[in-house]
């Protein structure tokens, strides 16, 4: 994401340093200004070291980034956050509903989500509220939560709903946006399901029976919102997929 003259990851699962350079070449990626995991699964955090490292290029560099994580991200027995790194960076340890800030750039966490590990989605919000509902079951509380949001970016992993795993499902995400509302919504880290039910169809379908604008997330993908409101017009803001 660059918001506000602020570069984020959020997230960076695997691959994500390869993919990086395969498709951003243009851009340094020393430059980052900030990471935020949502949560400790290997899905979402098995490249944060590689980052770092590749960031601070080993610790040799002055500017020190800002890792944002649930305490499980950083301490105990499921940590992922290795040793040596935590002198290469400024840690600050994700709590439920509370505010931060990257530099001039605020955002807020979520309730915590139904996941089985301590996760948090995560709020943008300056002039137009952008928000990241990560993996969750769905629970009454989201929408609570995210209410007010202009754009969604929904991790849509499953089709149908299956109790037992906890994650949205194309019913859930039809729930949520009937009752926020958003202007905008971006489905994305589709599980098995969601792939072989034709995403691009199914953002189609949701979008006609919610009347809000659904995309589905491709690789590579580059969402401009320097355009979609007057609010947020004279700022540029790109969110990569």
């Amino acid at each position: 994401m660059h918001i506000k003259g602020k570069n984020i990851m959020l997230d960076p699962g695997p691959g994500t340093l390869v993919w990086w350079v395969d498709a951003n070449p243009c851009i340094d990626l020393s430059k980052t200004d900030a990471i935020i995991l949502s949560h400790n699964h290997i899905d979402h955090s098995n490249d944060l070291n590689v980052i770092i490292d590749v960031i601070t290029k080993g610790g040799w560099t002055k500017r020190k980034p800002m890792l944002f994580a649930p305490a499980e991200c950083i301490e105990g027995e499921n940590k992922v956050l290795l040793n040596y790194l935590r002198n290469f960076i400024k840690i600050t340890v994700l709590k439920a509903c509370t505010d931060y800030a990257i530099g001039n750039l605020k955002f807020k966490t979520s309730v915590e989500h139904r996941h089985g590990v301590e996760t948090y989605g995560i709020m943008f919000d300056f002039n137009c509220k952008i928000s990241f509902i990560v993996d969750t079951k769905y629970f009454p509380g989201l929408i609570k939560s995210y209410g007010g949001s202009d754009i969604l970016i929904i991790n849509l992993v499953m089709n149908k709903g299956k109790d037992k795993i906890m994650h949205l499902c194309v019913d859930d995400v039809r729930k949520i946006l009937s009752e926020i509302k958003p202007k905008k919504c971006i489905i994305t880290h589709f599980g098995r399901t969601m792939l072989k039910g034709d995403t691009n169809k199914i953002a189609r379908m949701l979008s006609k029976e919610t009347n809000v604008d659904v995309v589905a997330a491709e690789d590579g993908m580059i969402l401009n919102l320097d355009e979609f409101s007057r609010e947020c017009r004279d700022r540029q803001m790109e969110l990569d997929f």
